[in-house]
């Protein structure tokens, strides 16, 4: 697969996820306060976490194989237990999306800013998916197809938040309905767990099995 389209699909796999910063756009989504700035924020600071991940971390474990087997692990690690905590969320019936949200709309610009760069940068889960995962998967990457999956997992990140910003009240009579949750949250674990195993299979460690 081309690296631009790995970067991407990756990045979807990861950005797509519910939490606090996919709970945070669409609701100011849904009540039409600055959702678009609250995207915009939120798709900076991953620009910034991401190219930290590709361009730095990823070339320092470019250097080193053992590190690049033990990030691919942790990566393949966080990703099965994430993609198992959504399917678990998905068959439990009490389980709602939108709970997760912030009480009410922030209202402010300037608070906007401040909380979508709270829940960016001050979630572990966003950290290890953007700086260590996504940096230890592009690792094996020349210069130029290091380049093209930064670009691709950027694009999944810009247009997973102005996605979730513009149709926030269109999704509104959808996702009101916990069925609609469950539905997503299945779609969530089956493809992490699907992409954990590509990053397995792409570092030879399923060989043999």
């Amino acid at each position: 697969m081309p690296p631009f389209l790995r970067g991407l699909g990756l990045g979807l796999s990861l950005i797509v996820a519910i939490g606090p910063q996919n709970a945070f756009v669409l609701r100011q989504g849904l009540a039409r306060r600055y959702a678009l700035l609250a995207a915009l924020a939120c798709a900076a600071c991953d620009t910034g976490l991401i190219t930290l991940g590709v361009l730095g971390v990823g070339g320092l474990l470019a250097r080193h194989p053992a590190l690049v087997t033990a990030g691919t692990l942790l990566g393949a690690a966080f990703l099965t237990w994430y993609g198992l905590r959504s399917l678990r969320a998905a068959l439990n019936p009490g389980h709602a999306g939108l709970h997760a949200a912030p009480d009410g709309a922030v209202t402010a610009p300037a608070r906007v800013i401040g909380t979508a760069a709270a829940f960016s940068l001050l979630n572990p889960h966003a950290l290890l998916d953007t700086v260590v995962l996504i940096g230890g998967a592009s690792a094996g990457l020349s210069g130029s197809g290091r380049t093209a999956f930064l670009l691709g997992t950027l694009l999944a990140s810009w247009a997973w938040f102005f996605t979730l910003a513009v149709a926030g009240r269109a999704l509104a009579p959808v996702m009101a309905r916990p069925q609609a949750w469950r539905v997503l949250d299945l779609l969530i674990g089956a493809t992490l767990l699907l992409t954990a195993a590509g990053l397995l299979t792409a570092a030879g460690l399923l060989r043999g099995l």
